[in-house]
């Protein structure tokens, strides 16, 4: 069966891809050392989070030397509005291409630690500062991203708050990174949505979940599982997302191992390799 959708799935022609949180516990004891690692395992983009206190310099001369391309990078919302100047002067100088906001605010920040879900208030401020942020992104020469997680495809007041996210963000402003796995665990299926939103999407982050006999929620998980050792089949989502001929990059995401890290790592390009990516 996978061979059958190697065909289709190649036409998603893009580098192999890794989001940096991957290698979060090893990138600040060696850096340098850690992505050359990467490169070496094929990978050739990165998407970092977190730079780990090294300057513009030393981060461009690792990347060059590990034979990676920094295109991305994420940061929560509170961050980007606390240091937006400082964020875009670094990444600027750094050359990404994308600012993506890993995780939203709350339209009351005094309820910042609250445990309650979101409310659609909060969803619908989310996409106006999106919008915002987004339009000053774009006058700095780069794109303006949102990284979804597992609450977005919660029904709030019979809403999907990601539909209302797509609904009320300016699609010259926001651009979508859907991360297949979590859209999975909130009970959605990230096939409809790129078939539903072909235009707005423009960057995939995948990774695999271990079968869990409870239901998963925010505060209850599935086991991360390698690629193509979980429950999701990859082949038909990167079928679809080919078809949209919108998707820029496509980044592998493990946040934990089940074997040393980069043999975990191989697992992930090797199967990825096999779908046609890389």
């Amino acid at each position: 069966m996978l061979q059958a959708n190697k065909l289709h799935a190649q036409t998603l022609h893009l580098p192999l891809a890794i989001q940096l949180y991957s290698v979060r516990e090893l990138l600040p004891n060696d850096y340098a050392g850690t992505l050359k690692q990467l490169g070496a395992l094929g990978y050739r983009e990165v998407e970092s989070a977190g730079y780990f206190n090294h300057t513009a310099p030393e981060i461009k001369q690792a990347m060059d030397a590990a034979g990676l391309k920094l295109v991305s990078a994420h940061y929560p919302s509170n961050d980007l509005h606390k240091q937006f100047d400082q964020i875009i002067a670094f990444n600027k100088e750094l050359g990404v291409d994308y600012i993506i906001c890993s995780s939203p605010r709350r339209k009351d920040p005094s309820q910042a630690q609250a445990s309650t879900p979101f409310t659609l208030d909060d969803w619908r401020s989310n996409a106006e500062e999106f919008n915002a942020l987004g339009e000053k992104v774009h006058a700095a020469g780069m794109k303006f991203g949102y990284h979804n997680h597992i609450t977005e495809f919660h029904k709030t007041d019979d809403v999907i708050p990601y539909v209302e996210l797509m609904r009320l963000t300016d699609p010259s402003k926001v651009t979508m990174e859907l991360d297949c796995g979590w859209v999975i665990v909130g009970g959605g299926n990230p096939i409809e949505y790129l078939q539903k939103f072909p235009t707005r999407i423009s960057m995939l982050h995948v990774k695999d979940f271990k079968r869990s006999d409870t239901p998963p929620s925010n505060t209850n998980r599935p086991q991360v599982a390698e690629l193509g050792q979980g429950t999701i089949d990859y082949a038909p989502i990167l079928t679809a997302a080919a078809k949209t001929g919108n998707i820029k990059h496509c980044f592998v995401e493990q946040e934990a191992f089940n074997v040393p890290p980069m043999e975990s790592l191989k697992i992930d390009a090797d199967y990825m390799r096999k779908l046609g990516i890389g």
